[in-house]
Order: C-alpha cells, then sequence, then structure tokens
C-alpha cells in the first residue's frame, strides 16, 4: 500500500517491511481479535475485579507480541546492538501508522504488534548493564515478558523534576521507596523501569541526581496499588503501585549513576513518534470511513457528501493529517540523520494530535448517531487521541519547547 500523495517514497526494504506487516496485521491482530471480540470488547469480560485486564486478555497480548517476534516485525525499531532490526525511526513510525490506520479504533490488539519503547525493547535498553541483557532482554524480545515506564509520580507529572521516590544505599545497593502512578500496563508487566532520586541535592538543583532501575514488579515490597478506572469503564491498563523498600542491585541500574532522567528523555522523544504515528493513522482511518458513509449516506433526495457542512469540514481535516503525516516524516528523518529534532518532533506530535481529535469528532459528527456506536470504533478512537494529547508531553509543554527552541536561535522552519 503505497501512499502516493507523498512525492518522497519510502526506502524499498522499508516498504517490502510494510507491506509484509499488513499481512501479518491482517491474519494475526485483525483476525484474533475478530475471532475473539466479545472477550475483548465486553468490558466486563476484558476487566477482572481488581479492573486489571482478565488472564484470557493477557494471554491475546502476550500471542500478538510474541507471534510479531517470530514474523519478525516486533523488533523491526529496536538497534542491532540489541538483537533488532535496527531500522531507525522512519520505520518506526511508518510501521505504528501503517498499523493504526488498518486497525482503526476497535482493534485496540494492535498497540502490541510492535515493541513499544515504555513495554519492550527499545534503545532505552541499550544502557542496561550485560547481566541485564543476559537476564531480561532475551523474553522481551521473543514478546513473552514486558516491561513499564515508572516517572510519573502524584506530585510529578509534565516537571518530572519533582520525583520524590528516593534510592537510598544499602551495602553495595540501595532500596527504593515511593509511588508511582499513571503507569501503563503495570499490571500485566513482569519488569518496571523506575526512576528514583539519587543525589537529592543535584535533583533539587535539577542538575541531575536521578537514576533508574529496572525492578521486577513481583519483588519484595513492590505493591500494585489501584488500577485506575477510566472513561467509565471498570478496568484499564494505568495504575498506580507502591514501592516500600525495594532491594535493587548494581546490575539494575540502567545508563549511569544520577543520570537516570536522560533515559526517560529518550523514553519520551520514541514515545512521541509513536504518538504522531498513531494520531495520523487513526485519522486517516476516520476521514476514510467518513467519506466513505457521506457518499452514500442519503439525505433530502442526495448523498450528504453533497453538502458543504458535511464535506468542507472532512476535506479541512483531510488536508491536516496531510500536513501531519509530512511532520512526522520529516521529524523521524531528522533523527535517523542524526539531528536531536527537537522543535520538529514537538510540533509534528502537538499538531498531529490536535489535528486527530477534531477529525475524529468530524467523523464522528459525518455518521450522527451511528459515530456514536462500539461497533464503529469511532468512540474509542476518540478515547485515545484525547489521552494522548497529554501523553509523552502535553500540548502546553510541547509549545513550551518550541518557543525556547526560537528563543534559543533555532527559528529555521
Amino acid at each position: 500500500m503505497v501512499n502516493r500523495s507523498i512525492a518522497f517514497p519510502m526506502p524499498q526494504d522499508l516498504q517490502d517491511v510494510l507491506d509484509g506487516l499488513e499481512r501479518f496485521v491482517q491474519t494475526e491482530v485483525i483476525e484474533v481479535h475478530e475471532a475473539n471480540l466479545e472477550l475483548l470488547e465486553d468490558v466486563r469480560l476484558r476487566f477482572g475485579p481488581d479492573g486489571a485486564y482478565s488472564p484470557e486478555v493477557v494471554a491475546l497480548i502476550r500471542r500478538i507480541r510474541m507471534a510479531s517476534a517470530e514474523a519478525g516485525y516486533f523488533n523491526l525499531a529496536v538497534p542491532e546492538s540489541l538483537g533488532g532490526g535496527g531500522m531507525g525511526d522512519l520505520a518506526y513510525f511508518a510501521a505504528w501508522e501503517r498499523i493504526y490506520h488498518l486497525c482503526g479504533g476497535r482493534r485496540w490488539l494492535a498497540q502490541f504488534a510492535i515493541s513499544h519503547w515504555a513495554f519492550g525493547p527499545s534503545a532505552v535498553l541499550e544502557r542496561v548493564t550485560d547481566r541485564a541483557r543476559e537476564e531480561i532482554l532475551p523474553g522481551m524480545m521473543a514478546g513473552e515478558t514486558m516491561m513499564c515506564f515508572g516517572m510519573s509520580e502524584p506530585d510529578a507529572g509534565s516537571d518530572a523534576t519533582m520525583i520524590r521516590t528516593r534510592a537510598e544505599p544499602d551495602g553495595d545497593g540501595w532500596r527504593l521507596s515511593g509511588r508511582k502512578i499513571w503507569t501503563t500496563h503495570v499490571p500485566i508487566a513482569e519488569w518496571m523501569i523506575a526512576l528514583a532520586v539519587t543525589n537529592p541535592e543535584r535533583a533539587k538543583a535539577r542538575r541531575g541526581g536521578i537514576s533508574a532501575f529496572l525492578v521486577p514488579t513481583n519483588a519484595e515490597g513492590f505493591t500494585l496499588d489501584r488500577v485506575i478506572g477510566m472513561w467509565g469503564e471498570p478496568g484499564g491498563s494505568e495504575a498506580e503501585s507502591v514501592l516500600d523498600g525495594v532491594r535493587v542491585e548494581p546490575w539494575q541500574l540502567v545508563g549511569e549513576l544520577d543520570e537516570g532522567f536522560a533515559i526517560g528523555l529518550l523514553g519520551v522523544s520514541l514515545g512521541r513518534i509513536y504518538n504522531t504515528a498513531r494520531s495520523v493513522g487513526l485519522s486517516r482511518w476516520a476521514i476514510e470511513q467518513s467519506v466513505a458513509y457521506a457518499m452514500q449516506r442519503q439525505a433530502f433526495g442526495k448523498p450528504i457528501s453533497e453538502y458543504q457542512g458535511v464535506a468542507f469540514p472532512l476535506a479541512e481535516s483531510a488536508t491536516d493529517i496531510h500536513a501531519a503525516h509530512l511532520l512526522g516524516c520529516n521529524a523521524a528523518m531528522l533523527l535517523d540523520s542524526g539531528h536531536r529534532a527537537i522543535k520538529e518532533l514537538s510540533m509534528a506530535k502537538t499538531f498531529a494530535v490536535r489535528a486527530a481529535v477534531k477529525a475524529v469528532d468530524r467523523a464522528m459528527q459525518t455518521h450522527g448517531a451511528m459515530g456514536f456506536t462500539n461497533e464503529l470504533g469511532l468512540t474509542e478512537a476518540y478515547h485515545v487521541l484525547r489521552v494522548i494529547n497529554v501523553a509523552d508531553g502535553t500540548n502546553e509543554i510541547l509549545n513550551r519547547t518550541i518557543f525556547q527552541r526560537l528563543a534559543a536561535g533555532d527559528t529555521e522552519l
């Protein structure tokens, strides 16, 4: 499926991978989802009594991860140094965009078809110790095990330097104590990368002092406090956990001591690529559904596509999403060429998610009452997009970053 609205073609090796990925998604994601519709879409079955995914759903999630790893897609953008495909940021962007374009809002198992930086192997794990590579990496690369990323806390969100979790020295290791919140998939993850203060003076001065540690979620002192219900559902994938004197050894340190905040920033940058791609893919899917519906739906003797009130908003959103697609591709290519692309990546993410929320809202309006039904998946897409207006940097934080770069002299546009 070549996108002919973009002037520069994807490299042939990437196009071949994307075509294979599309076939994999059709057979291993969409068909699996359709075969388990009741389990995956009935919230009374999807979640257990504690609000976490039921064991049956967890088994399907693991099945998708492992099948993708075996097929060679799960780790396509994971660095070669970790045993991955090393295809880079453009491949990461293009693969996620293709997946969400295909799967839309309903087939949410798609989010496990490729390793996400916060849930599995990525450049973040290049900084783990040799022992961690030997003990943890094989299971993650195979899709058997999963991690989560514990950075946010009740008093530390957009300003992650407000982290209060402490890592107190204990022999040659540390003991972690604190509380993490909004940790995606911690109820089903085997490992957490937890950020904790190791040098309070440096942390207070905002000059480092925060370290990252690999923590097993079944460690003594690690407690899942609650699953956070969202959007009126009885459960969810976000949760709050408590670390009460959890012992970590030197081999569990990720990266350099007191420099763990850099680990978080690396992950967030990958998340911005992912969320830009997710926004573009979901929007393209929503607009295509709406155009098809508007051309066949009759009102007052003619298709509603002939009314400007229906057609023009879709045209405007199509224009915005085309721009978002180009912004995302450009930011990814800049990253692949060695540029930090701080401004460009921030622009891509904030523009894409805002445009996507508007596009899906217009898609629902086009469908009328049908737009609110579960079977179309537009409301699920809206929920996802509304969330990622906050995830990996709120629009306000991203605008602040963009202006800071402009003020510092980075004015090339």
